[in-house]
C-alpha cells in the first residue's frame, strides 16, 4: 500500500515535466534573464526622464496661468508635452532594443557556441524560436507600456502636488491631460502597431539572425537595398521603398487622423475594424508565420560559427 502510494507522485511528475507550456514558459524566462537590456534600457530612459522632468515643474505653475489664455487645443499641447515625449522615448527605446534583440537573438547564441549547451535540452528549436518572437511581440510592448503608465502616473502627482500647492487647480490641469485616455490610446497603439504590424520586420531580422554567418545587420538590409536598386534601375520606380516606409510608419489602418501624431491626441479616433480588414496586416502575418518556421528549421542545421 506504501510502496504505491509513494510511486504514484513518481509516475505524475514526468507528465508534469512533459507539460507544452513549460519549455516555453521557462525558454521565456531564459531571454528575460540572458537580455536584461529588454527592461533595462526603458528603464533608464524613465530615470533620465524623471530627473528632466524635476527641471519642468519649477516653471509649471507659469506654464499653467499661461495655458489659461489660449484655446482647448494648445492648452493640452502646452501641459502635455512633457507626456507626451516621455511616451514617445520609452517606445522608441523599447522599438531600438527590439531591433538589436532581435538581430542577435539566435545569432548571439551560435557565436557564443552556447547553442551546443541549448540543443541539448529538451526544448524542441520552434519553441525556441516562439519564445524569442514572444519576447519583441508580447514582452516588450507590454514592459513599455507599464513603464510609461508608471512614469506618467509619478509625474502626474507630483505635478498636482505642486499645483496645489501654488494654489491652481489641479481638476482643471487632469482635465487637460486626459492621460488614463490617452493611456488606453497607447496601448490600442502598441497591440495594432507593434505587437501586429511589427510582426514581419522582426520575423524577418529572427531569420536572418539565424541564417547569417557573420554581420546580420549588414544582411538584413541588403537584401531591400538590393531590391530597391533594381526596381530604380530597371522600372524607374520607388514602389518597393513606399511599401517599407508604410510598415515602419505603422501604416493609416489602425487610426482615423483627425489632427496631431497618435497616439499622443485625444482627437484621434481609433478604428480597429478598418485595421483587422486591411489585407496588408494578413500579408504580413503570413509572411512573419513563414519567417518564423524557417527562422527554426534553420536553427536545426546551424552550429557554431
Amino acid at each position: 500500500m506504501n510502496a504505491s502510494a509513494n510511486a504514484m507522485p513518481a509516475q505524475a511528475m514526468p507528465s508534469a515535466a512533459l507539460a507544452p507550456t513549460r519549455p516555453f514558459y521557462w525558454s521565456v524566462r531564459r531571454e528575460l534573464m540572458e537580455y536584461r537590456s529588454i527592461y533595462l534600457a526603458p528603464l533608464a530612459i524613465a530615470g533620465v526622464i524623471l530627473l528632466g522632468f524635476l527641471f519642468f515643474l519649477a516653471g509649471l505653475p507659469h506654464t499653467m496661468r499661461h495655458s489659461m489664455m489660449l484655446d482647448p487645443g494648445h492648452q493640452r499641447d502646452a501641459l502635455a508635452h512633457p507626456y507626451n515625449l516621455a511616451a514617445s522615448l520609452i517606445m522608441m527605446a523599447a522599438f531600438i532594443v527590439s531591433i538589436f534583440y532581435s538581430l542577435d537573438a539566435l545569432y548571439g547564441e551560435r557565436r557564443e557556441r552556447s547553442i551546443l549547451f541549448w540543443k541539448s535540452l529538451p526544448v524542441s528549436d520552434l519553441t525556441t524560436v516562439l519564445s524569442k518572437a514572444s519576447i519583441l511581440l508580447l514582452v516588450l510592448p507590454i514592459v513599455a507600456f507599464a513603464i510609461t503608465l508608471g512614469v506618467e502616473l509619478i509625474m502626474l502627482i507630483v505635478s498636482s502636488a505642486v499645483l496645489a500647492a501654488s494654489g491652481q487647480s489641479v481638476a482643471a490641469f487632469w482635465n487637460q491631460l486626459q492621460l488614463f485616455h490617452v493611456m488606453f490610446q497607447l496601448l490600442y497603439h502598441l497591440v495594432t502597431i507593434h505587437m501586429l504590424w511589427y510582426a514581419p520586420m522582426y520575423a524577418w531580422l529572427l531569420l536572418i539572425s539565424a541564417w547569417a554567418r557573420r554581420a546580420p545587420f549588414l544582411w538584413a538590409v541588403l537584401p531591400p537595398f538590393a531590391i530597391y536598386i533594381f526596381e530604380k534601375t530597371a522600372f524607374h520606380t520607388s514602389y518597393f521603398v513606399a511599401f517599407l516606409q508604410d510598415r515602419f510608419s505603422g501604416g493609416n489602418e489602425a487610426l482615423d487622423k483627425i489632427h496631431g501624431n497618435f497616439p499622443m491626441d485625444p482627437g484621434m479616433v481609433m478604428t480597429p475594424l478598418s485595421f483587422l480588414l486591411t489585407p496588408g496586416l494578413w500579408l504580413g502575418l503570413l509572411f512573419a508565420a513563414a519567417s518564423l518556421y524557417a527562422a527554426a528549421r534553420l536553427r536545426r542545421y546551424r552550429g557554431p560559427i
